[in-house]
């Protein structure tokens, strides 16, 4: 490069500018993708346990199509410094990888996907969307990847269960949108007397949940269905139910309708467990908020006092919101089906 090549790109702004954008924003956003990617295909798993040829990685990943196409997408990955290339071998590189990669961490994994998939491209095509008049539908999620990444707040709705679970008798709970069944699970042991219903909207999800049952030996405690909540025909017999993180799949205005079916469900005295992000908190939960008001059902997170009124309303009694994650919206809001007085 001459010097006055030179001298024109420091006199022009726009350079320095592109050179900061790809540095701090673009490149980022290209590694996030990247690696949700490497996940959700198989790629990483496979890596963790060895470095493989492209050959390998093909088969193992499914991916036996034009093999110059992988080796490109797979060589941005060494280009982005996740990935080595070593004697004709890829292996991981980054200690972001490899941590991707570890089991343990595959909520963490499923929620680096929800953003890179359902996340980012809304922030990017909401504009269009209203001009489109296009609003997004229970289809544009994956049920799946979100059960999995919902598990990250997992030890905090652990907490909140372990705080409202009576132990010393037998508890029949309900749980309204049960995911992958994790927190049934929780439940169940901490009272080997507890046995649960629990219910999900969407059929794949509830399956997922029957077969994880299956596999933790808890079939015969737990009842797995795809239902709607305001569908269950039964009787008041539950001594708790508990929703968590899905209050916003209820449309804002029939929130209220739906806590009062969910209290039609308690024995008297039974009680409510319900735990939700609220609006007001991070930069993730704003957007997950932005993406619940761009939908065709549900409606956007709930505010603290909204949703206390809310409770008050449907009939609850002793209603409390306590704090679950620390400098975070995160709550768990707790009520009593109080007997009514004669």
């Amino acid at each position: 490069m001459d010097i006055l090549t030179l001298g024109k790109i420091v006199k022009d702004r726009q350079v320095p500018l592109l050179l900061s954008l790809t540095r701090n924003f673009v490149t980022p956003m290209y590694r996030a993708s990247f690696l949700a990617s490497a996940a959700s295909s198989g790629v990483l798993a496979c890596l963790a346990v060895r470095p493989c040829d492209l050959d390998t990685l093909a088969v193992r990943i499914g991916a036996q199509g034009d093999p110059k196409l992988l080796r490109a997408w797979l060589d941005l990955g060494v280009r982005l410094r996740d990935l080595g290339w070593d004697d004709g071998c890829y292996r991981l590189r980054s200690r972001t990888a490899k941590a991707l990669a570890r089991t343990r961490n595959d909520a963490v994994t499923a929620a680096l996907e929800e953003v890179v998939r359902f996340h980012l491209p809304l922030v990017a095509g909401a504009p269009g969307m209203l001009r489109d008049g296009r609003r997004l539908s229970l289809g544009d999620q994956d049920g799946a990847v979100i059960a999995r990444s919902t598990r990250v707040i997992q030890p905090f709705v652990e907490e909140a269960i372990a705080r409202t679970l009576v132990r010393t008798r037998p508890v029949r709970l309900l749980e309204v949108g049960c995911g992958s069944g994790a927190y049934v699970r929780y439940a169940a042991s901490l009272n080997p007397r507890l046995t649960a219903l629990a219910i999900d909207l969407q059929q794949e999800v509830a399956d997922e949940a029957a077969k994880n049952m299956a596999q933790w030996g808890l079939a015969d405690r737990v009842e797995t269905r795809r239902c709607d909540l305001h569908d269950l025909d039964l009787e008041p017999q539950f001594d708790l139910v508990t929703l968590h993180n899905n209050i916003y799949y209820f449309p804002e205005a029939d929130r209220v309708a739906a806590l009062e079916r969910a209290r039609s469900l308690l024995a008297p005295g039974g009680r409510l467990l319900l735990t939700s992000s609220c609006q007001g908190g991070s930069a993730g939960i704003e957007v997950l908020n932005l993406w619940f008001e761009y939908a065709d059902f549900g409606g956007p997170l709930p505010r603290e006092h909204d949703l206390v009124a809310q409770l008050e309303q449907a009939g609850f009694r002793d209603v409390q919101a306590r704090r679950l994650i620390p400098g975070e919206q995160f709550r768990a809001f707790t009520a009593t089906n109080a007997p009514q007085e004669s």
